[in-house]
């Protein structure tokens, strides 16, 4: 079994994908279902999250960000700990980000199985894709704007160590690096609040869902790609697993 991380979404999975932007949008993502959201709708652009409120009215609640901060005309913004406070049993939220959602859907292109993974859902998340994995788990780091991020990077280390406790697996080099930073970058707070992206939510004030992310195995719920639903053109349907 192979175990390949990439530091940035590539493309060409083969099997099981585990797409982490650990700050913020897999975190946001589960969480929405951990406070009881029926699926997840992903979205490429803003435009398509916001066509699809207009058009069905109050069935979609919309959560997203540019720069950090909520898209106008959104619901909610980015955050795991807005999310939190909420309630969102039976809801679908629809979600657009900067870097995590077209993560996602470069990953769906190939996957067989593709799934949300972060920090908080790190056991979760390698127990599932060890189940179904059959050649490769690959796990693959959103970054930000085209930039290697060391939150994910990190949050990939996370996963690999717990892959790695579980089975036999030949590694590549992107897993080599994550793992790395995991043994080198000190504790899951210090790694996230000193990367770039991390200093930036913090000056926007979000420094609660920086410590929010940082929260190792808090969840067992695995966002799990449902590509049989019926779901909206443009969007990618998750559900909770």
């Amino acid at each position: 079994m192979r175990l390949r991380v990439d530091l940035l979404p590539h493309g060409n999975y083969p099997d099981v994908v585990l797409v982490i932007d650990t700050l913020r949008a897999t975190t946001t993502a589960i969480t929405y279902l951990e406070r009881g959201a029926e699926a997840l709708l992903l979205t490429r652009t803003p435009d398509v999250a916001l066509n699809l409120k207009e058009q069905a009215g109050g069935q979609y609640v919309l959560g997203g960000e540019r720069g950090g901060l909520p898209i106008p005309g959104f619901d909610f913004g980015n955050s795991p700990v807005e999310a939190a406070a909420q309630n969102f049993t039976g809801r679908t939220v629809v979600m657009n980000t900067t870097n995590g959602t077209d993560a996602a859907h470069v990953a769906a292109r190939t996957g067989k199985h593709v799934y949300l993974a972060s920090i908080t859902n790190a056991h979760a998340a390698a127990r599932r894709a060890k189940a179904q994995a059959t050649e490769e788990v690959a796990i693959v780091c959103a970054g930000t704007d085209q930039h290697v991020g060391l939150e994910d990077v990190y949050a990939a280390g996370v996963i690999a160590e717990y892959l790695l406790a579980l089975g036999e697996f030949s590694i590549d080099d992107g897993t080599r690096i994550a793992l790395t930073v995991r043994r080198n970058a000190g504790n899951p707070l210090e790694a996230l609040s000193s990367s770039v992206h991390g200093e930036r939510l913090a000056g926007l004030g979000l420094g609660e869902d920086v410590r929010y992310a940082a929260q190792v195995s808090t969840s067992t719920i695995v966002p799990t790609l449902t590509p049989d639903a019926q779901a909206p053109e443009g969007t990618l349907h998750f559900t909770a697993g």
